[in-house]
């Protein structure tokens, strides 16, 4: 495979003066495995600490190490030769962190009777140890994922509790959206209220924290998205321009830009500094129903009801593609976590694998008996997670497209299902009131991102 196109590098170019780097110093190696990449940390002259990322997007078990790391040392004035050996050790911890055995199987862990009525919505911290649940029972409850215990509930919303999300990677706060028009900001470890984001007219449906945790964005029935910062409560601006419902809505990676999809059948992307809406993705002949990012932040996928799921470049605006084969609504879109690969899940009981460059369908995933309305892929993108009207939820290889496992026991909708950060443990949250934890037979420890001192 071509090295080059796996490697990008971030913060700054590669044309470094030696003066440049003699200001610099390099601390430590820091790894991030989901999408593999290592970061460097260093020090500036003027003693300030910054980091710069080299992406490995196409790393796999095949890679041939020794090449990748000359290229890297070659690219990178910050590496010495000496590294070459520590280098090379870190990016084969990368290599091993890609690989899930055939065998991982899902076993049922517990069965949490979450709330008094029906759930909304589940979602884990980073690490996994702590995910939340959300209910129209007006609350949100925190719980522990090795122990199955109830951690805190947060009250005070006076309506469905229908959005919610942590501030990862940090963790320590909780951001909730709910029908009566607010969203509430949490202390994720007291459950103490910090604040009531008040200001839009109707439901709010989906929210997000920005990727470094100091802004939350929300999404109502209103029409419009609001940008909130996290410190003091404020209001700092309202995208407008929709004109139907906000229903999806996500920052990219570096945080700059907020995508959001609407019922009126467009997506747009937006400043996040100015507050202003960059391009309107407009293509759809009906209601969107899903959007994301990739991790580069240079494409974006819309599902909608219209049964295609539309590929864009974020930088024109332009349409890319249009992935075609449902027969029904596509009801939820994902990329891989490298974005070399989507996935589609529709209503007509299928979902679909398609290679983002070559626009190919490359499986379809057949064998629900209900509509399927949430999709993923594991951390490792190896396996596709759906979870269906049926009852169930299951698991796919990515690769074959063959059905490995099917998770049953719920005996209601499934509308949520998600894997933590390592892909040893998967949430399911039904409108059976409960939620189920589900452990791989062979848990290992989740360890998430590994450091190397570097002090000569």
């Amino acid at each position: 495979s071509d090295l080059s196109s796996g490697i990008t590098q971030s913060t700054w170019g590669l044309q470094t003066s030696h003066f440049f780097l003699a200001s610099m110093k390099l601390k430590r190696f820091l790894l991030r495995y989901y999408p593999p990449g290592i970061i460097l940390e260093y020090l500036r002259s003027n003693g300030q600490y910054e980091t710069k990322s080299i992406d490995l997007l196409n790393l796999t078990p095949e890679t041939d190490l020794d090449a990748l790391v000359d290229q890297i040392i070659f690219e990178e004035p910050l590496i010495s030769d000496s590294k070459k050996p520590q280098l090379k050790n870190l990016i084969q911890k990368l290599i091993e962190k890609l690989d899930t055995r055939e065998d991982q199987r899902f076993y049922l862990f517990k069965i949490l009777r979450a709330h008094i009525l029906p759930l909304t919505n589940c979602a884990f911290n980073k690490s996994g140890d702590k995910f939340l649940t959300g209910s129209y029972d007006r609350t949100c409850k925190v719980w522990d994922t090795v122990s199955g215990e109830e951690l805190l509930t947060l009250e005070g919303h006076k309506n469905v509790v229908y959005t919610i999300a942590f501030n990862n990677p940090f963790g320590d706060k909780i951001v909730t959206g709910s029908f009566d028009k607010t969203a509430k900001i949490w202390d994720a470890v007291t459950g103490q209220l910090y604040h009531t984001l008040r200001g839009h007219q109707t439901e709010i449906v989906c929210l997000s924290f920005d990727p470094h945790g100091t802004l939350v964005a929300t999404g109502s029935m209103d029409n419009t998205a609001k940008i909130w910062d996290v410190e003091t409560g404020q209001e700092l601006c309202t995208l407008k321009g929709h004109t139907a419902e906000i229903v999806s809505l996500n920052f990219n990676v570096d945080g700059d830009k907020i995508l959001t999809g609407s019922f009126d059948s467009t997506a747009k992307i937006w400043d996040v500094r100015t507050g202003s809406c960059i391009h309107t993705l407009a293509g759809h002949r009906g209601e969107i129903s899903s959007t994301q990012f990739d991790f580069t932040g240079d494409y974006a996928i819309t599902g909608s009801i219209d049964r295609t799921c539309k590929l864009w470049n974020v930088h024109s605006g332009r349409c890319i593609e249009t992935l075609r084969g449902h027969n029904d609504e596509v009801l939820d879109v994902c990329f891989n976590s490298t974005g070399t690969k989507l996935v589609t899940a529709s209503a007509d009981s299928t979902a679909r694998v398609y290679n983002v460059m070559t626009g190919a369908c490359v499986a379809i995933l057949i064998g629900h008996e209900g509509e399927i309305s949430k999709v993923s892929f594991n951390p490792q993108g190896t396996k596709v997670l759906t979870a269906s009207s049926d009852k169930t939820c299951r698991l796919w290889s990515v690769e074959t497209g063959e059905q490995l496992q099917v998770l049953e026991g719920h005996t209601d909708e499934i509308f949520s299902c998600a894997f933590n950060y390592e892909g040893d443990t998967i949430i399911t949250g039904s409108k059976d009131n409960t939620c189920r934890i589900w452990k791989d037979n062979t848990c290992f420890v989740p360890d998430g991102e590994d450091e190397e001192d570097e002090d000569d």
